[in-house]
């Protein structure tokens, strides 16, 4: 399936978790921390950014954290495998042309930005950008996609 690119952020909702997916509009460089070394990874007009819930949560807290990173650059903090506040984080953030969904990588210690912590039940899905839009492969039956209006309300549902 693609989605097309027409600015709306786009929801894909499961009965206990989401991923929230918003377009990169204007380039930037997306500085990744972890307690080694900086990564610079730049973000061209188009590439997508994808907030992760795994176990579910408010769709506006997403919203804020997507634009922290879309609008101000927020850069993204990375913890070393096993440290005890990866259990705390209740979203996970990724960017770049191609992200995948895995359940099995501990929250937040993942520097690769084409992998982004999910739930099992959204776990497998891929997302990539592609001419016009993007591409959603591996959607399991039990999610549902939607574009969301500027307030953050699902707008339009993509059957």
């Amino acid at each position: 399936m693609i989605i097309p690119n027409n600015n709306q952020d786009i929801l894909i909702s499961a009965p206990s978790s989401f991923l929230l997916v918003g377009v990169v509009s204007d380039p930037f460089m997306l500085f990744i921390e972890t307690t080694k070394e900086e990564i610079c990874q730049f973000l061209s007009q188009g590439d997508i950014i994808a907030v992760s819930a795994p176990e579910g949560g408010e769709i506006r807290q997403a919203l804020l954290l997507l634009e922290l990173v879309r609008k101000w650059h927020v850069p993204l903090i990375v913890l070393p495998s096993g440290h005890m506040g990866s259990e705390r984080i209740r979203m996970v953030v990724s960017a770049g042309n191609t992200i995948s969904m895995n359940c099995s990588i501990q929250r937040g210690t993942h520097p690769k930005q084409t992998l982004i912590c999910s739930s099992e039940e959204l776990a497998g899905i891929c997302l990539t950008v592609v001419p016009g839009g993007i591409q959603v492969t591996s959607l399991p039956v039990c999610a549902e996609i939607s574009l969301l209006s500027d307030d953050g309300i699902p707008d339009r549902y993509i059957p």
